[in-house]
């Protein structure tokens, strides 16, 4: 019983330092993202990048970052064409309940 606790235990304690070995810094902030599709299509999405207030533009590039990955992995390219993207303009942004969402879509 002792052994299987111990195993148990050192499995998720590395599994714990693979996940953060595994996450980004942008602009010396960890950001949390979640990327969802609009209406059910693949190639229009939107991404919301949380307590974007820590650094808004360490979460412009994070939000870029995760479009990119999910481009990159659905379809093969980076290219997105931005219908409210990251490099928006400072005034147009709306932080909503801590948060900035973007949207974009990967060209097929």
């Amino acid at each position: 019983m002792k052994y299987a606790l111990t195993v148990l235990t050192v499995s998720a304690l590395l599994a714990g330092c693979a996940n953060d070995s595994e996450r980004v810094a942008f602009d010396g902030q960890y950001f949390s993202t979640k990327l969802r599709k609009v209406d059910g299509q693949r190639d229009v999405f939107q991404v919301t990048v949380k307590d974007a207030g820590k650094s808004i533009d360490g979460a412009r590039a994070a939000a870029r970052y995760e479009a990119v990955k999910y481009c990159v992995g659905t379809y093969g390219s980076s290219d997105i064409e931005w219908s409210f993207g990251p490099d928006a303009p400072a005034g147009s942004l709306r932080l909503e309940g801590g948060a900035l969402t973007f949207q974009g879509r990967c060209p097929q």
